[in-house]
């Protein structure tokens, strides 16, 4: 795996949303299976699945304060959806949820499109969006 290139303003975020990322996602595993508090607590019928949904929410407003396109953004909020709307079905939405896993999804787009744009700027010389540039 090659080391991430993240703009050092997005280092902090990230981080605090892998770790969100885990929690949700990948926490626990059973017999060979990953899965997180996201299918746990969705066993609670509506409740559970409105909190799991508001976490997954909270993880695009964080790529969208980074400025992230409006393109990634649309399929960060597609795959949030098909979390939410699938994952409120009752038994079949819980086993969905185990096998979806919507943040993880999320968060590998929120990093391929910061990489990206950190690639550019460094390529380019350019200042990164949000941050002066200090004079010669």
């Amino acid at each position: 795996m090659t080391p991430e290139i993240l703009p050092p303003e997005a280092s902090a975020d990230v981080e605090r949303l892998r770790k969100l990322e885990k929690l949700l996602d990948r926490q626990f595993t059973i017999a060979g299976v990953n899965f997180g508090i996201d299918s746990v607590i969705g066993l609670v019928p509506v409740v559970g699945d409105l909190i799991t949904g508001a976490f997954g929410f909270y993880l695009i407003q964080e790529a969208r304060r980074h400025g992230i396109s409006k393109f990634t953004l649309a399929r960060m909020y597609t795959n949030w959806g098909i979390d939410v709307g699938v994952g409120a079905l009752p038994i079949v939405g819980d086993i969905f949820d185990i096998a979806f896993k919507s943040n993880t999804k999320n968060l590998r787009l929120l990093i391929a499109h910061l990489e990206k744009r950190e690639a550019k700027v460094g390529r380019q010389g350019l200042s990164r969006p949000g941050i002066a540039r200090s004079p010669p």
